[in-house]
């Protein structure tokens, strides 16, 4: 399979979103602009309320900008209609939550093709088994929910979101039903799929040591951007987020460590 070309696989351009009005108005995101690169694992991280879930949700067209845009590859999302949108969300981009969101009923193999089956379309197989082979569900697949463990639910979920080699897949809080060992077990295979498929993943966390398995870390602040870090590691990531809980940032900025 090619490497991938580090070309832009999202972006946010001046990116705001804004909730309610007067005294209850509350600036979720204020002018943010991102590039998420294709073949690489960025984590985003903040204080609690500081934007990360909004921005995810804008960017993977889950939620709409008050002002700004965001593009999926070449796409903007505002020049779409209810249903291209929804097709665009189908056929390029993968979610995974930190709900497992499976089907009781269904086996694990019939979770990860029902958004195909949906859509009309049939797997590449061979994607398929490398997908499955990768993240160790081979003996799973005729198992439904119950009779897996969290973890492999959640590899479940994670298999269902590459099935149909998405553009990109987000992770609102990926391991945060998961121990420790299940969390690090289900990380290793996002960055796995970075790594062996090419495949682009954001991820929204508050675990500096998820955090670690990232190629970049992204921190929001009050709505803004105000830092990255590359090759990032759980103690930096913490001791910037210590630090991070102190300040208020008065400028819109990425400020390079």
């Amino acid at each position: 399979m090619p490497r991938p070309t580090n070309g832009i696989a999202a972006a946010t351009t001046d990116l705001s979103k804004v909730y309610g009005s007067g005294d209850t108005r509350v600036v979720a995101l204020d002018r943010v602009s991102i590039a998420f690169r294709e073949g690489e694992f960025t984590a985003i991280m903040g204080p609690s309320g500081c934007g990360k879930s909004t921005l995810m949700h804008c960017a993977a067209g889950l939620d709409s900008p008050s002002s700004g845009s965001v593009r999926i590859g070449t796409t903007e999302l505002s020049t779409l209609n209810d249903r291209q949108l929804t097709k665009l969300r189908r056929d390029r981009i993968g979610f995974v939550f930190q709900a497992f969101n499976l089907l009781p009923t269904l086996s694990a193999l019939e979770n990860i093709t029902l958004p195909l089956a949906i859509a009309g379309r049939r797997p590449d197989q061979q994607w398929l088994d490398r997908v499955v082979a990768m993240l160790g569900l081979s003996q799973r697949l005729g198992h439904r929910p119950a009779q897996l463990s969290g973890g492999q639910q959640q590899r479940v979920a994670v298999a269902r979101a590459l099935a149909s080699r998405p553009a990109i897949v987000f992770g609102d809080e990926p391991t945060g039903n998961l121990d420790s060992r299940a969390g690090a077990e289900v990380l290793g295979f996002l960055r796995d799929s970075v790594r062996e498929l090419g495949q682009t993943v954001v991820m929204v966390t508050h675990d500096p040591v998820a955090a670690g398995h990232a190629d970049r870390v992204v921190f929001l602040s009050d709505g803004r951007l105000v830092d990255e870090m590359t090759r990032p590691t759980p103690d930096r990531v913490l001791d910037r987020m210590l630090r991070l809980s102190g300040e208020n940032p008065q400028t819109p900025g990425v400020r390079s460590r």
